[in-house]
């Protein structure tokens, strides 16, 4: 076995052993999370009029794994960003490993902003615009499967996008990602966020403006921050 092979071998020890670390505690948090993910659900439910219907026995089990897996991720993020950080630490230098570190505890603070932003904006708004499609013509049940569902579309995509400046920073720092080139990708990211927006609103232009505003903002705030660490990246380099 030649040396390099030997190293890639390692390398791949090295991040099965990671990977089975991030595993284990979103295991654990996701029993966890079992035990108050009934409190989770009736919160959830507090504003509507009518229980919600069940039309199968393994319905409930599946809104429990659902409800517990979302907070199980959530408590999960930042140590996975740890346990990558631990993983590529040895090929960073050593004011890259300390930029770097501080990311981690901005990726669980932005999932949770994301999934704020969605619940209590994007899906309130979404909801009241379906019930008034619906008008007095048609009677309204919620089933938990769907009215579950309709919350993680709403939110979800909210808590992953929310991560962009993060993420933009981190690639930034490793020397994938610099200002430069996101500021040519302007108008094609533009144009996947207005996409995105657009197939996760009501068709009306309002709704659609409430989400595509924050979406730009969060790339305009991901490209300067880029702009940030480049600088910093280059001074340090110039130092060295």
């Amino acid at each position: 076995m030649t040396e390099n092979n030997q190293h890639y071998i390692e390398h791949l020890a090295e991040l099965r052993k990671r990977l089975i670390l991030i595993f284990i505690i979103f295991f654990i948090s996701l029993l966890v999370s079992l035990v108050f993910v009934n409190q989770l659900l009736l919160w959830l439910t507090r504003d509507l009029e009518d229980k919600l219907q069940f039309l199968g026995p393994t319905d409930i089990l599946w809104v429990y794994l659902t409800l517990a897996s979302i907070f199980a991720i959530a408590v999960t993020i930042p140590f996975a960003g740890y346990q990558l950080w631990r993983f590529i630490a040895p090929g960073l230098q050593q004011h890259e490993r300390r930029a770097s570190l501080m990311y981690i505890p901005a990726l669980a603070f932005l999932f949770i902003l994301g999934i704020a932003f969605g619940y209590f904006v994007i899906y309130p708004m979404v909801l009241s615009f379906l019930t008034h499609l619906a008008g007095e013509q048609f009677e309204l049940n919620y089933t938990a499967d769907r009215y579950i569902r309709f919350i993680l579309n709403m939110t979800l995509p909210f808590g992953l996008l929310f991560e962009m400046p993060v993420i933009v920073m981190f690639l930034t720092t490793l020397g994938i990602l610099n200002p430069h080139r996101l500021a040519k990708m302007r108008k094609v990211a533009y144009f996947i966020l207005t996409i995105t927006a657009v197939m996760i609103t009501p068709p009306d232009i309002v709704s659609d403006i409430l989400v595509i505003v924050p979406l730009f903002f969060l790339y305009e705030m991901s490209l300067l921050l880029s702009r940030v660490v480049y600088r910093r990246k280059l001074s340090n380099e110039r130092s060295s």
